[in-house]
């Protein structure tokens, strides 16, 4: 409704979606990382048809980023942050480091995977992010 009033009183289109993405995609992605794993694909549709309404609306430019890239862009940037900063409040919660001399595939950390990947907690998720699944044949 602001952004309409905005756009009523001669903002033009470039600053409204400025206004859009400063103001309404910063808060679908607050803490995103958090509540994230408890949304069903249905959510996800949902969020990603809000997306749609407003690019429809004119509010958000057909080649900004989809909701779901914006959520894996905060996750990684949150996950970076926590890996490589020991001061984080987060990095406690990483598990230890493998050391094992086996040249087994390269994986985008070295933490040690535990064997129960739940989804719904971030730095599990994020950890199982880019592991492959073993073949078994």
């Amino acid at each position: 409704m602001l952004l309409r009033i905005l756009r009523h009183r001669g903002m033009n289109c470039e600053l409204q979606q400025t206004v859009y993405r400063a103001v309404i995609i910063t808060k679908l992605l607050y803490a995103s990382y958090a509540w994230r794993g408890f949304t069903t694909a249905a959510d996800r549709q949902r969020l990603e048809s809000f997306l749609r309404h407003a690019r429809r609306s004119g509010f958000y430019s057909d080649d900004q980023p989809t909701f779901a890239l914006l959520d894996e862009d905060a996750d990684n940037s949150l996950f970076r942050k926590v890996r490589y900063s020991s001061h984080h409040l987060l990095h406690t919660l990483l598990p230890e480091h493998t050391n094992h001399p086996y040249h087994l595939r390269s994986r985008t950390h070295s933490f040690k995977l535990s064997s129960q990947h739940d989804e719904r907690n971030f730095i599990n998720r994020m950890l199982f992010k880019n592991a492959n699944p073993v073949c078994t044949q």
